[in-house]
């Protein structure tokens, strides 16, 4: 059977970066020839978490997984949502109890693919349980009960040495760790002896002129002065970043991995459904 192949979206920003997602993601697709998308989405509600409705927008779009973080939350129809859409993820290091889950195995064509998230702790939540060791258990368990080779996992952290860590960590164990967050696309992309592929930071999916898609002349304002102010989310351009990923069904590893960035103008877009 031929290598799998898999499209990761690093953070969707705001309405112009999921706009620019749902324009973009079939011909994306068929270019690239995806066989599996998973995108984060946990800024896709105007830069803070993500409702019932944006994710299934991007479900319908041709996203088959979508991934969170720390802002999972921040919209409060999420919390009853999340039991109920297996696809949408939230960090596995919860404690036990917390509506939803954080991991999902899917079928394709070619076999089927595990998605997992954790989240970091370094200058994030430190009172989640140890990414590492649960990462660890839910991969562990992911090959041995569910026979799963092809695991994704999503790690959602601030400090590039906790991403960088985790990558490690999980080589051999996992197909990809691709990590989140920052919003700004590393250049390391590599497979680590195991045959386990690594990005430290798949970048975002939001506008091209901004500070991490937010407008720059308040975030600028922000560090002149230290007074409280919004932060709006930019308009124009949008750059989509992240990952595109070859891996062996069979062994579950990572044969090659490269960095994914095009620029789409949002104006030319289909009007995106409001949040």
């Amino acid at each position: 059977m031929s290598n799998i192949r898999i499209l990761f979206l690093g953070d969707i920003v705001g309405e112009p970066g999921r706009k620019a997602v749902i324009a973009r993601l079939p011909e994306i697709k068929r270019e690239q020839d995806v066989d599996f998308v998973i995108a984060n989405g946990e800024n896709a509600a105007g830069g803070k978490g993500i409702t019932p409705r944006i994710a299934i927008d991007l479900l319908r779009a041709g996203v088959a997984v979508i991934t969170t973080g720390d802002h999972v939350w921040d919209q409060k129809e999420i919390t009853d949502y999340l039991p109920t859409e297996p696809r949408v993820l939230r960090p596995l290091n919860y404690p036990d109890g917390t509506p939803g889950a954080g991991s999902v195995v899917l079928d394709t064509a070619k076999g089927r693919v595990a998605v997992m998230q954790a989240q970091g702790r370094t200058f994030m939540r430190p009172e989640l349980e140890n990414p590492f060791l649960a990462a660890e258990v839910e991969a562990r368990r992911l090959r041995d009960e569910e026979g799963v080779m092809v695991i994704f996992l999503d790690f959602h952290a601030e400090a590039t040495s906790e991403k960088i860590a985790m990558g490690h960590a999980m080589d051999g164990l996992v197909s990809v760790v691709a990590g989140t967050h920052t919003h700004v696309q590393t250049a390391d992309e590599a497979i680590l002896p195991g045959g386990t592929g690594t990005l430290t930071d798949a970048g975002m999916c939001g506008p091209v002129e901004s500070i991490l898609g937010r407008v720059a002349e308040s975030v600028v304002w922000k560090f002149k002065t230290s007074m409280p102010t919004r932060f709006p989310i930019a308009r124009g351009p949008v750059r989509l970043c992240g990952l595109v990923a070859e891996i062996n069904p069979a062994s579950g590893l990572c044969e090659s991995i490269r960095r994914f960035m095009e620029i789409h103008d949002t104006e030319t877009a289909p009007a995106a459904p409001p949040a």
